[in-house]
């Protein structure tokens, strides 16, 4: 009994040091960029118990205020590392409007935290003017259907390249951008645009996310969908051709029981299809410039070398590596191995190459290292040239030659009896000739002693035994070959198989942001995992989801209709949240019911 009431006493001097050990932090959350007329929300979060009414707002001036404070709170308990661990918040919500163009800087919110006063960082927010364009997402008025509820420009996809005058091997960075000014729910039917002309590497956009800009005088939220490295091959106009998608966008109907308030009001939603086209975007691709140096073998960037050549001086019929090291940003798979000119008597071998390769918007970067082994045959004085290796620079518009330095090698003369002088006679050395009279056995004259061998083994009974044996050990073998074959071929079986692993680790990254109290990033990394899951196990891409066919899909699966429904409903509960002030605060069941969800249907989906 003694022994438990310590225990307890112990966990709970824990948990209180747990909490103490918390740091204190208070921040300001809003939007860097709003239209004039717009309403946004600005968020003052601090992550302990504040003292009773120590809360001080900044001076809103350049904005209205519309609405406010709106005070939430939460808390979230964890183990980490057997700690108990606790992040508890506080957070004061306002929505302003921005009246008049320009920048204005919002000041610094105060609060004590145990008789110890905090402040956040002023915060900078640029008001546009977006004439006399509606903002999207705007409620309708007067009755309008929900299509005429979306402008034409409310809702846009646009390739970005960032030039289209280049050179040929010049990269170009290509960026399939969507753009709206109301609610998505997802897409359905994405066709992707060829890049014909082009040698093309994606790059990882996995990660990107919503962010705000303006564009032709509107302001939109932003997502790169995809992401390219163009590199092209040929001179001349070349396209990029239209791509194609079609989204589910949501619009808000006003209720026709009561007004809409900013905060509590649940009006009616409506999915809208529509389908977008990017326009065609021309890249006009030159020749390199004349009187490129005869190492230039069609390398386009920006690169350094670094030659490490062999020992000065080894014995003849020896082995030895020259190594070229080619390092910098461009076109670097198409970097050739540089000519290594070596004398007659050395035998020059395949060169091997290796490279570490990385993509980002400025290109690939990374190294390309090759190494020329060879053998020198006969002993003496030699001169090496040195190794040239040019490439066309397009920031100086000009080629650059990179040259190592000159190699003086000394050859010893072979003391096991490699040859001085005279390195080959018929292509065979004497090192060689030497190794031929040990391999050859003389042959044997005379009358053969042959006698005739029985044999008791071949067309036995154990020999038919064995025979059978190996010859199922055989069928069986091929069989679970060919199967695990299939499988591995098989890409909609992997992902059905991995779909749950990858599920928790985006429920991992989750708890991760909600232990940070990151209420965007968890419910974003929520919708991941969710929506990822149903488009590993349907085998349907995440563009294409909606929750129709989904409903559709698990339906001819044979899922209980409650399941399906939960699984809906905690799809629709996070895209919500992320617009809630209110959200963080159910972080914790969000996230419980999400891991539940998965593990049923994964159950039930095995069956």
């Amino acid at each position: 009994m003694f022994r438990r009431l310590m225990l307890s006493i112990a966990a709970l001097l824990a948990v209180v040091a747990a909490w103490a050990s918390s740091p204190v932090s208070f921040e300001a959350s809003a939007p860097l960029l709003v239209a004039a007329g717009e309403n946004f929300r600005i968020e003052f979060t601090v992550n302990a118990e504040p003292e009773r009414n120590s809360f001080e707002a900044p001076s809103f001036e350049g904005f209205q205020l519309i609405a406010g404070p709106v005070t939430s709170r939460g808390s979230n308990m964890y183990i980490v590392n057997g700690a108990m661990e606790r992040s508890e918040y506080h957070t004061y919500t306002y929505v302003l409007q921005g009246t008049t163009k320009g920048k204005y800087t919002i000041g610094a919110a105060a609060i004590a935290v145990e008789g110890k006063s905090y402040r956040t960082q002023p915060v900078t927010i640029e008001v546009v003017d977006e004439g006399n364009s509606q903002q999207g997402g705007a409620v309708p008025q007067g009755g309008n259907s929900a299509e005429k509820a979306i402008g034409a420009n409310d809702l846009l996809m646009r390739m970005v390249v960032n030039k289209t005058d280049v050179f040929k091997g010049e990269p170009v960075v290509a960026a399939l951008k969507l753009y709206k000014r109301v609610s998505l729910l997802g897409s359905d039917g994405v066709k992707f645009p060829s890049f014909n002309g082009f040698w093309t590497q994606e790059l990882d956009s996995e990660n990107n996310m919503w962010q705000r800009e303006t564009y032709d005088g509107r302001i939109y939220e932003t997502l790169v969908v995809r992401e390219y490295l163009l590199y092209p091959q040929q001179t001349g106009k070349l396209r990029i051709d239209p791509a194609e998608m079609t989204v589910v966008a949501q619009v808000v109907m006003p209720s026709s029981s009561r007004g809409f308030d900013p905060f509590f009001d649940q009006p009616d939603v409506v999915e809208v299809r529509r389908k977008l086209t990017t326009a065609p975007v021309e890249i006009n691709v030159k020749e390199l410039p004349a009187g490129a140096p005869s190492s230039f073998s069609g390398a386009v960037g920006r690169f350094t070398m670094e030659a490490t050549p062999p020992a000065s001086n080894f014995t003849a019929n020896s082995a030895a590596t020259y190594t070229v090291k080619i390092s910098g940003t461009g076109n670097l798979p198409f970097v050739q191995a540089p000519t290594l000119a070596l004398p007659s008597s050395f035998e020059l071998y395949d060169v091997k190459t290796t490279e570490s390769l990385k993509n980002s918007l400025q290109g690939i970067s990374g190294y390309r290292q090759f190494e020329y082994p060879f053998i020198a045959r006969a002993e003496g004085e030699y001169d090496i040239p040195a190794i040239e290796f040019s490439y066309f620079d397009p920031s100086q518009l000009k080629y650059v030659t990179l040259s190592s330095r000159e190699l003086s090698l000394t050859i010893d003369p072979d003391q096991s009896g490699g040859l001085s002088g005279a390195p080959v006679i018929g292509g065979v050395s004497k090192e060689e000739v030497k190794m031929l009279g040990q391999d050859i056995r003389f042959i044997k004259l005379g009358a053969a002693g042959l006698r005739p061998v029985r044999s008791v083994f071949v067309g036995s009974v154990a020999y038919w035994v064995l025979l059978g044996l190996m010859l199922a050990l055989f069928v069986g073998v091929s069989i679970y070959l060919r199967k695990r074959i299939k499988e591995m071929q098989n890409v909609t079986l992997i992902r059905g198989k991995r779909a749950n692993r990858v599920a928790l680790q985006r429920f991992r990254a989750a708890a991760k942001f909600m232990e940070l109290d990151n209420q965007h990033g968890f419910y974003e990394e929520m919708l991941r995992a969710l929506w990822g899951y149903m488009s590993d196990k349907l085998n349907i891409p995440v563009a294409n989801l909606t929750k129709e066919n989904v409903r559709e899909e698990l339906r001819k699966r044979n899922i209980a209709s409650d399941t399906i429904q939960q699984f809906i409903d905690i799809i629709v509960s996070c895209d919500e949240a992320q617009y809630s002030p209110m959200a963080s605060a159910q972080m914790s069941e969000v996230y419980a019911e999400g891991v539940q969800i998965i593990s049923k249907l994964e159950s039930t989906l095995k069956k």
